[in-house]
């Protein structure tokens, strides 16, 4: 996964940079349209996520042009939200639009949207680490080849996890996920089943803490 980020404001990028990569996703930062279009065509990103609003060239300009040389999913992140702006970024050749601020949870959840649609990939039923398998269409967990018991939310939070292959999720959207809850009070709630659920599976490093973040599925 190679994503190509494209932001004028290089503190604003540096710190959606570095989020990206903490959550998996290595990301390479240009400040252009010019660079934008020299990176796509030497490096082929899997994604782009372009700011529209360039020093030097008009991003409607840009996205075209991307579009012209590569089937990239371009996701367009603007400080316009109005109707106009989104319609002609979508039919500059945009696959999504985002308005500024935005959230790195968010903008992942977009990131994964544009690339299911188009590749058509769909998380894969089973999801094998070691020797752990968890089943997500049956809600089956076995280590070693035994069944492992574990709580419904217990399974949930494995499962959500699992679904992201070894990308990072941050506590506020494991909380978010799980227990339909956001508040950072409830971080002990999380803390707590993330321990049982090690001690279910034994003395394997299937779920990894990423410190400051949240908790990732081992490779």
């Amino acid at each position: 996964m190679r994503v190509l980020l494209v932001e004028d404001d290089a503190v604003l990028g540096d710190a959606l940079r570095r989020s990206l990569d903490r959550q998996g996703y290595p990301t390479e930062l240009v400040t252009s349209g010019t660079a934008a279009i020299a990176a796509v065509a030497a490096r082929e990103p899997d994604v782009v996520l372009l700011d529209m609003g360039l020093p030097d060239r008009d991003g409607i300009g840009v996205c075209r042009e991307i579009r012209e040389r590569s089937r990239v999913p371009i996701l367009a992140i603007t400080g316009r939200g109005d109707v106009a702006a989104r319609v002609q970024g979508l039919r500059s050749g945009a696959d999504d639009y985002l308005v500024k601020p935005v959230s790195t949870d968010e903008l992942v959840a977009r990131i994964e949207a544009v690339l299911r649609r188009a590749t058509g990939a769909a998380v894969a039923a089973t999801v094998t680490v070691g020797d752990v398998v968890v089943d997500l269409d049956r809600r089956a967990v076995t280590a070693g080849g035994a069944a492992v018991a574990l709580t419904r939310k217990e399974f949930d939070l494995l499962a959500a996890l699992a679904r992201r292959e070894g990308a990072v999720l941050p506590r506020s959207e494991l909380l978010e996920q799980v227990w339909g809850i956001a508040d950072a009070s409830a971080a002990r709630t999380l803390e707590a089943h993330v321990a049982s659920l090690r001690s279910k599976l034994g003395a394997r490093d299937v779920v990894v803490t990423v410190r400051g973040v949240g908790y990732r599925l081992a490779r």
